[in-house]
């Protein structure tokens, strides 16, 4: 059998996660519980990547399982670099004392709205042959497909120098409160059910709090597109086309 434990925000991460199989279940769900203890013959992580890392709520996931298994892996969604992902995750297990036996990387849509336009990473789908890439990770991981991961004092300078330059300022805790609400909100509440931090409430307006995950699902997910980055590239939204809202909702939702 295999469990496989997923963050999303846009759905990425949740269409892939459903790709491989086994039992699905949602990090900011399993968050909830007082002890997570984990055991299976197969145990896989499936998130997407931030500035070149785990979102903060996977790192605390990590911290904080206990985790039995034969065979370890996670799989990472991205949109334009990768390239500390891998490091990051390695370093993460052995901390936890999981051995990490095998990683992919699915290159597929960029939500990052300071950084792309959302019409223009729409239209770039085709070319990264995403269901090629999902197979092939299905393929490596029911053959149980083992690799060595070590972390060299150069991954160890990408990631400084990467978190220096740019995660940082990306994944700061207050980033929603630099978000803005436009008289097109209508106060339905989606924002607040999508949210995996718990950290949007709704009063006589919108209210941003300061743990924020910066998974954009507030942003990507308002049925009006109401909330904006000050910087964002486009008005366009994205929620991967095989994903429906109720799924986010299911998979975030901490009310």
């Amino acid at each position: 059998m295999m469990k496989i434990f997923y963050f999303t925000g846009t759905g990425n991460s949740l269409y892939v996660a459903q790709q491989l199989g086994g039992e699905l279940l949602s990090i900011p769900q399993v968050m909830k519980d007082d002890r997570i203890e984990i055991q299976d013959e197969a145990v896989g992580i499936v998130c997407p990547i931030y500035s070149g890392d785990m979102p903060k709520m996977v790192h605390h996931f990590l911290e904080r399982a206990k985790i039995e298994t034969d065979y370890f892996f996670m799989v990472y969604t991205y949109g334009m670099d990768a390239t500390v992902a891998t490091p990051h995750a390695s370093e993460a297990a052995e901390k936890a004392g999981i051995r990490l036996d095998y990683v992919a990387q699915i290159k597929m849509v960029d939500n990052y709205l300071p950084g792309f336009s959302m019409e223009e990473q729409k239209k770039t789908a085709p070319e990264k042959k995403i269901q090629e890439q999902i197979d092939k990770a299905c393929q490596d991981i029911a053959a149980r497909k083992r690799e060595a991961y070590p972390v060299t004092l150069a991954h160890k300078a990408s990631m400084a120098m990467i978190w220096q330059t740019i995660g940082k300022r990306v994944l700061d805790d207050k980033a929603a409160q630099r978000y803005t609400v436009s008289d097109a909100c209508t106060k339905c509440g989606i924002c607040t059910k999508v949210c995996p931090a718990r950290n949007i409430r709704l009063t006589d307006c919108v209210e941003f709090g300061s743990c924020c995950e910066v998974c954009y699902a507030c942003i990507q997910n308002c049925p009006q597109g109401a909330i904006h980055l000050p910087d964002e590239k486009s008005r366009e939204r994205f929620r991967n086309e095989h994903v429906n809202l109720q799924e986010i909702i299911e998979a975030n939702c901490q009310l």
